[in-house]
């Protein structure tokens, strides 16, 4: 059967070359390390198809493919800027260069609010956000002028950091598009393989500590679709066997010498009865798997060998637990 095609796009802005006393060094290289890690999915296959605007100089032009990439009905379209943010009485913005160059004009930026508009009139079915830039969590920010949430159905929006901070630079990239480049690659892949703006913000929130830079995630979804899959640690197969190997979900599964496959009288160490048997063996590697991604522990030892030779059991873990479940609906 063909795989279904999914119309995916991503527009990367970084920006580094603005005025004399405002550059910035880590931009290009960020959106360059993301079309890497958002291009293919870790089978190789076309994930996003990425147009890149590196050191763009004027707001009217990024304005304009902006409202080219949310226009339509593709299934996912992402936006991601890599700049300088700024944010004055009329608003926050995102800054280009030629907004520095023309000091006659109060209002200097593209404005976040204006790109909001954008984005909640789009018929795409996923929209995503991500800012690396001072005051990003601006974005989406609530107004009292609307009667509710800035977000429409099938909008995420992951931002460097609130509206009141800063976002810092470090080797040569966003400390934060770092994080989330690293996270793409497979950081923050559940145990399927696949990636999600929730599992990206959950491993991107866990490298920064209480006093510096905050992420923020906002959104207003009816589903997590995957951002990306790569290829999982266990395979889906062996991870549908889960059921077969536990009928009941609390139940501990009985284990003996038999299924450790070394525990076979042609090994040169010491064996002990019952022996090792085939099927079991087949079984025990699974249940090892299972144990290697967190879904199944040892009961009374803290290794599966030993539950073996010493006749113990292993039981499902909660995330254990929530994966039988998915396997038992059929909804993996």
């Amino acid at each position: 059967m063909t795989k279904k095609y999914i119309m995916k796009k991503a527009l990367l802005i970084g920006i580094n070359a603005y005025p004399s006393g405002n550059e910035l060094h880590g931009c290009i290289e960020d959106i360059n390390c993301l079309e890497k890690a958002l291009a293919r999915n870790g089978d190789g296959s076309l994930n996003f198809q990425v147009k890149k605007m590196p050191n763009v100089q004027s707001s009217g032009e990024v304005m304009d493919k902006i409202r080219e990439l949310f226009n339509g009905s593709s299934d996912t379209a992402l936006l991601y800027f890599s700049g300088h943010g700024y944010v004055n009485d009329t608003g926050a913005e995102i800054v280009m260069p030629d907004d520095l160059r023309d000091v006659r004009q109060y209002y200097k930026g593209l404005q976040m609010k204006d790109i909001m508009d954008v984005v909640n009139q789009s018929y795409v079915r996923n929209k995503i956000i991500i800012f690396d830039c001072c005051h990003a969590g601006n974005m989406g920010k609530y107004s009292i002028a609307n009667s509710g949430s800035d977000l429409t159905t099938g909008v995420s929006m992951l931002l460097a950091c609130r509206e009141d901070e800063s976002a810092e630079e470090m080797g040569g990239h966003g400390l934060f598009t770092e994080l989330l480049c690293n996270a793409l690659e497979g950081g923050a892949a559940d145990p399927t393989g696949y990636i999600t703006m929730g599992g990206i913000y959950a491993y991107i929130d866990r490298s920064f500590g209480a006093w510096g830079q905050r992420p923020v995630f906002k959104t207003n979804v009816t589903e997590f679709a995957p951002v990306k899959t790569v290829k999982p640690e266990v395979s889906l197969d062996e991870i549908k066997k889960i059921t077969d190997l536990f009928t009941n979900i609390n139940d501990d599964f009985a284990l003996d010498p038999s299924f450790e496959f070394t525990n076979d009288p042609k090994e040169e160490h010491k064996v002990v009865e019952p022996y090792a048997i085939v099927e079991n063996v087949a079984k025990f590697k699974t249940l090892q798997k299972l144990h290697g991604i967190g879904l199944v522990n040892p009961v009374g030892t803290p290794h599966m060998y030993f539950a073996a030779m010493n006749s113990k059991s292993c039981r499902l873990t909660e995330l254990g637990k929530y994966f039988w479940r998915l396997v038992k609906d059929n909804k993996i």
